[in-house]
C-alpha cells in the first residue's frame, strides 16, 4: 500500500491543478482576519485592506479580508466530491480600533459564505484551548461595565457538500469498515467540545512563523479519521508547516496542499523523511488505549461479544471487527514537493503492534458474530 502527497507553492484561490470533484475531505486553518499577526499577509493580497486599517475602519477591513478567503472556499466547493466534508479551524478576533473594542465573528462570516455556496452546515466543535495565562484580563479588570470575557475557545466548523456519501461496491464498503474508529473513540471524538492545548506559536531558525502548528497534530488526525477513509485524498489550502499532510500520511490517506510561502517547503521535506517512527506512534497509542479500555471494561462488565479480525482483540460492536490501522515504512521523494509514503505489510504491522499478553484481552465471548457490511 502507498499514498501520495503533493504541495503547491501558490494561492489556493486558483487550484487549477485539481479536477472538479477530486477531493474527499478538506481540513484546514486559514489566517484569521482581524488578528494583528495576519495584517501584513492580508495587506499583501489587497492594498485596500492596508488603507482601511490605517483609517481604523475595522468593519471594512474585516469584509475585505474575508473576501480573500472567499476565493478559496469557492474553489473548495468546486474540487470537493459529492458527500465530502470541509473542516475549518477558525477563531474569532477581538480588536480595538478607533478607541472602540469589539469582536469580529470570523466563524459566523465563514458559515454565512459556505451556506451561500451550497454547503450544508453541520454541528460545530468548540475547541477549548487551555489558556496559559489564566490571570489575563481584558478591559477594566475587576470593575464592572468595562471588562470583557476572554476568548479561550476556537471553532471547528463542519460542512458537507450535498447528501451523504454513498458506498456502492463491496470494495468501498470493506474499506469503510477497515477505516472505522473504536467505540470509545467515537464517544470522545464526536463530542461537540474538545479540550486540549494548542501548539506553540514560534519561529524557527529560518524565521518561519509556525502558524499552521496553531492546531496540534491530534486535531487533523481526529478529523481525518472521522470524515474520510483509507485511500481518500485530503486537501489543506493553507498548509503552513505541514501538520495536515503529515496527519493524512499517518492515517493512510493521500494529501494535496497549498501554501503561499515557499520557505515552508524545505522543513516539510525534512519532516517527510524522518516522520515514519513518530507518526506510527499515534496509531500505536490508539491500540494501547483500546487495550486498556478493554481490560477495564471486561473487569467491570464481563466478556465482549465481538473480536477484531486483524489484531485479534475484543471490540464493543460489529462495526469494529474489521478495523485495520496502517503503519508507515518509509517515504520516497518522487519530485519537487511530491512524496510517496509506503506502508508495512500486514505481518510486519501485527509484529509492530504486538502487546504483552493480557488474558483479559482474549476473553471475547464465543458468541462472536460475523460482520455484515452496512448499506449506508
Amino acid at each position: 500500500m502507498y499514498t501520495e502527497h503533493r504541495l503547491y507553492i501558490k494561492d489556493a484561490g486558483g487550484a487549477h491543478e485539481l479536477d472538479d470533484g477530486s477531493i474527499d475531505l478538506v481540513v484546514t486553518s486559514p489566517p484569521y482576519p482581524m488578528i494583528a499577526m495576519w495584517d501584513e499577509l492580508f495587506g499583501g493580497m489587497n492594498e485596500e485592506i492596508c488603507r482601511a486599517m490605517k483609517r481604523q475602519e475595522g468593519r471594512t477591513a474585516f469584509a475585505l479580508m474575508h473576501g480573500e478567503l472567499d476565493r478559496v472556499w469557492e474553489e473548495m466547493y468546486r474540487v470537493l466530491k459529492e458527500g465530502g466534508f470541509v473542516c475549518i479551524n477558525i477563531g474569532d478576533a477581538v480588536r480595538t480600533l478607533g478607541n472602540r473594542f469589539q469582536l469580529f465573528s470570523n466563524h459566523g462570516r465563514i458559515q454565512e459564505k459556505m451556506f451561500a455556496l451550497g454547503f450544508d452546515l453541520l454541528p460545530v466543535i468548540l475547541w477549548r484551548k487551555q489558556t496559559n495565562a489564566p490571570n489575563k484580563f481584558m478591559g477594566s479588570g475587576m470593575l464592572p461595565a468595562g471588562a470583557y470575557v476572554t476568548l479561550e475557545h476556537e471553532y471547528i466548523l463542519i460542512f458537507r457538500k450535498g447528501n451523504k456519501r454513498v458506498f456502492r461496491t463491496m470494495e468501498e464498503k470493506l474499506k469503510r469498515l477497515q477505516s472505522a474508529i473504536f467505540w470509545e473513540e467515537r464517544n470522545t471524538w464526536y463530542s461537540d467540545l474538545w479540550d486540549f492545548k494548542g501548539a506553540r506559536q514560534e519561529k524557527d531558525g529560518r524565521g518561519l512563523r509556525k502558524r499552521s502548528g496553531a492546531f496540534p497534530f491530534s486535531l487533523p488526525f481526529r478529523l481525518i479519521n472521522m470524515y474520510s477513509q483509507i485511500g481518500d485524498t485530503v486537501l489543506d489550502p493553507f498548509l503552513g508547516t505541514g501538520t495536515t499532510s503529515l496527519a493524512a500520511m499517518a492515517c493512510g490517506r493521500n494529501s494535496v496542499a497549498y501554501e503561499l510561502d515557499g520557505s515552508f517547503a524545505p522543513p516539510l521535506r525534512e519532516k517527510m523523511y524522518h516522520c515514519p517512527l513518530s507518526l506510527n506512534r499515534y496509531n500505536q497509542e490508539r491500540l494501547k488505549a483500546h487495550r486498556a479500555f478493554i481490560i477495564k471494561r471486561t473487569s467491570e462488565k464481563g466478556p465482549l461479544k465481538y473480536c477484531n479480525e486483524f489484531f485479534g482483540f475484543p471490540v464493543m460492536t460489529t462495526q469494529e471487527q474489521k478495523i485495520k490501522l496502517v503503519f508507515l515504512e518509509k517515504v520516497e521523494e518522487l519530485g519537487e514537493n511530491h512524496y510517496r509514503a509506503l506502508y508495512l505489510d500486514d505481518e510486519k504491522a501485527r509484529k509492530l503492534c504486538a502487546a504483552p499478553s493480557h488474558p483479559e484481552l482474549h476473553e471475547a465471548s464465543t458468541h462472536t458474530q460475523q460482520q455484515s457490511i452496512p448499506e449506508e
